[in-house]
């Protein structure tokens, strides 16, 4: 038998059979009861950015919103 049907054969059973137990063992890992704190803090990833655009009023004097404003009438449009 030569290497590569060797790994081949390998690769097919048993390579395959640890690869399910990994994914399986991952999806058990992520839905145990002591993870609901990492999926809540997950879940609200995409409205952390909205609550803190929200808190800046651009008035304190070390504000780097204020300097990042955009002024449309300094542009030359074609």
């Amino acid at each position: 038998m030569d290497t590569y049907s060797l790994l081949r054969q390998i690769a097919d059973s048993w390579v395959l059979l640890a690869m399910f137990g990994f994914f399986i063992g991952t999806a058990i890992w992520a839905f145990l009861p002591s993870q609901s704190g990492a999926r809540q803090d997950a879940a609200m990833i995409p409205f952390r950015t909205e609550e803190t655009k929200a808190a800046c009023t651009g008035t304190c004097a070390s504000c780097v919103c204020a300097t990042r404003s955009f002024n449309f009438e300094d542009k030359h449009h074609v």
